[in-house]
């Protein structure tokens, strides 16, 4: 059953690695799939849009570049027009687009900081925000059927949001809050019948070539990363898009290879009431009981996936 023939797609930094992978697979099963990638370097300073004409080249009719940077005036808006124009709607979002400028907090900028949030947060918010209306209308007038089912956004994470990495406030700040309007676009989007899920991804990508492994585990989760394929993250991807996975929303997923992960989500592990007036001691005693068998191992991502990726 190909139930994603027909639908239309936009995927943000679409020309290489995660995004690429993503894109093939959605056009493998009938998606047509507007390609957003101005070719920028990993930090972001530079562009080579021919990166994504080749690539839109190579996949055929069924995609059409856009070679603009996400964070440009006018870019969600013109991405959600070009696909409405060249393919007549549009059904997915996958914001996948994202820079990095690592750096310790005591060497870092508010300049870097502030344009890795640009690229990886709030042009990701744009995005939604000039959809959404659209997706909206669609379950009005139940494109694809009823009951409608072809709404999807799919936002691509990262475990540093959910672990934390050394010299990465800027990076784990965004994806931190993607996961944040991820969960919003679960909920302000559910009575339109669209999703909104996560993946966290595990691939050989220019995100994973620029780690610097500052332990023996991390040295092994790069050597590890580098050699997975991001072939997998799009065919999950593709999952939750079909109507296989219409019943699945505001979830945040791993993908590594032939493995894949659900994530569990913030909520109160413990609870605990004070006498009145307590004391420091008071409270100290209560979250050293109630409280220290429930804390988080202050572990990184890669520490915690060093394991050896099934292939």
């Amino acid at each position: 059953m190909n139930d994603l023939a027909g639908r239309v797609a936009i995927v943000t930094g679409a020309a290489r690695g995660v995004g690429a992978a993503i894109v093939r697979d959605l056009i493998a099963r009938g998606v047509r799939v507007v390609a957003a990638d101005n070719g920028a370097s990993i930090d972001g300073r530079t562009e080579d849009p021919a990166l994504i004409a080749a690539f839109a080249a190579e996949c055929g009719d069924a995609v059409v570049p856009l070679a603009q940077s996400v964070t440009a005036p006018g870019f969600a808006d013109a991405a959600v027009a070009l696909a409405c124009e060249r393919f007549g709607g549009l059904d997915i979002v996958v914001n996948n687009a994202a820079i990095l400028r690592d750096a310790f907090l005591f060497k870092g900028n508010r300049a870097d900081f502030e344009a890795v949030i640009a690229t990886d947060l709030t042009a990701a918010f744009d995005l939604l925000r000039a959809a959404t209306p659209v997706l909206r209308e669609n379950a009005k007038q139940a494109r694809g059927g009823e009951p409608y089912g072809w709404g999807r956004i799919v936002t691509i994470g990262s475990t540093a949001a959910l672990y934390g990495n050394y010299g990465q406030g800027a990076y784990a700040s965004a994806k931190a809050g993607l996961f944040g309007l991820m969960r919003i676009a679960a909920l302000d989007m559910a009575r339109s019948g669209v999703t909104s899920n996560m993946i966290a991804p595990f691939a050989a990508s220019r995100v994973t070539e620029t780690i610097v492994p500052a332990t023996p585990a991390q040295a092994i989760y790069k050597a590890a990363a580098l050699s997975i394929p991001p072939a997998p993250i799009g065919r999950f991807t593709s999952y939750l898009c079909s109507a296989r996975a219409q019943h699945i929303t505001g979830q945040v997923f791993g993908v590594r290879g032939r493995e894949t992960f659900v994530f569990s989500q913030p909520r109160p592990l413990a609870r605990a009431t004070t006498a009145p007036d307590p004391s420091l001691d008071d409270l100290a005693a209560l979250v050293d009981s109630q409280f220290a068998p429930h804390f988080t191992a202050l572990e990184t991502d890669l520490d915690a996936f060093s394991t050896t990726p099934v292939l």
